[in-house]
């Protein structure tokens, strides 16, 4: 009985590390069809595995480990068409950094709810900024000491790395953290409203990133209506629809991004893709505190109601909650 469960862990323990793998394999997929070139170095704007990476191990665990380690290799393998000492020491970058980040996370008490302004604070700044320095070092060190990259091309190819790499942790882990606590809403659960923001979203997004008018911060009330209204449920979706749609068009080159270098085009999309990450992160962790706050005053409330009750059976306290929560309607 013993020996069986054991086997039954291991197995389970085996099947989320191969399917770690397949889904970083997977959004490496995703992530090369807009790759672009920098000194002479592919890189890409928003790179999904470092957010798959981050996502598991909040999700599963660090035992989960190997499977980034073996997505990264398939990933490396496949377009290099071979695997060498400079393979290796790219899967130990791409492996440590968000292990590195998750340890991080761990040590400033992050809770994947995200239901704290500092646990999206401690995300962005541990988890994605410093984190993805690791990945974004190593590979591009050993761009330059197998003479790949120029001297003068490091810091550029660096911060194109390290850019695409926080913008994955930004845009694709917070979207599993949803998922992974997602339930079937039901049917009165705003979908009229929810249906209203996808309608306005897309269109609003294409026109933003797509038009030559350089309109790119019509995404921001977008955003901000996912954020208030539905929290992070509503506002990851929302940042990664933005994120994908602007990458898009500026490996197309259409819209804001015509007439710029493919540089320029990487720090206008870098920015972008942050601020898009920061407002939808940060706004939807803040209004789900103040709501858990909110809560907490409500049962606090309704406790005191029954103490006065208990202390003065005489007179009902009944009439003083009702009042409040008017009160607090009008508000």
């Amino acid at each position: 009985m013993i020996h069986s469960e054991k086997n039954r862990r291991r197995a389970m323990t085996l099947l989320r590390i191969l399917a770690v793998a397949g889904a970083y394999y997977a959004a490496a997929d995703l992530g090369l069809l807009r790759q672009v070139t920098v000194h002479g170095a592919v890189v890409t704007p928003l790179w999904p595995p470092t957010g798959i990476a981050l996502g598991a191990l909040l999700s599963l665990g660090l035992r989960v480990w190997p499977g980034i380690a073996l997505g990264s290799l398939l990933v490396i393998a496949t377009l290099n068409g071979s695997v060498s000492a400079s393979t290796a020491l790219v899967v130990a970058g791409n492996t440590l950094a968000p292990v590195c980040a998750f340890l991080l996370l761990r040590s400033a008490g992050f809770r994947p709810e995200l239901a704290r302004l500092r646990d999206g604070v401690v995300l962005v700044f541990l988890g994605a900024m410093t984190g993805m320095a690791i990945s974004a070092s190593t590979g591009t060190a050993v761009l330059l000491a197998d003479g790949k990259l120029p001297a003068s091309g490091f810091w550029p190819v660096w911060a194109a790395w390290w850019a695409g790499d926080v913008m994955g942790v930004l845009v694709i882990t917070p979207l599993l953290l949803v998922l992974r606590r997602l339930r079937m809403p039901r049917l009165t659960d705003r979908w009229v409203e929810g249906t209203a923001l996808l309608v306005v979203a897309v269109p609003g997004t294409l026109l933003a990133t797509r038009s030559s008018l350089s309109m790119l911060y019509l995404v921001f009330p977008i955003l901000i209506w996912a954020a208030l209204r539905f929290q992070l449920p509503g506002s990851a979706p929302c940042a990664l629809l933005i994120s994908v749609l602007a990458v898009v068009a500026g490996t197309d080159r259409v819209g804001p991004f015509e007439d710029h270098t493919m540089l320029e085009i990487m720090v206008n999309l870098t920015v972008l893709n942050g601020a898009v990450a920061l407002t939808a992160l940060l706004l939807a962790a803040l209004v789900a505190e103040q709501q858990t706050v909110r809560h907490r005053i409500e049962r606090a409330c309704e406790e005191l109601a029954d103490l006065v009750d208990q202390l003065a059976p005489g007179r009902s306290a009944a009439a003083w909650p009702s009042r409040s929560r008017d009160e607090r309607e009008s508000r």
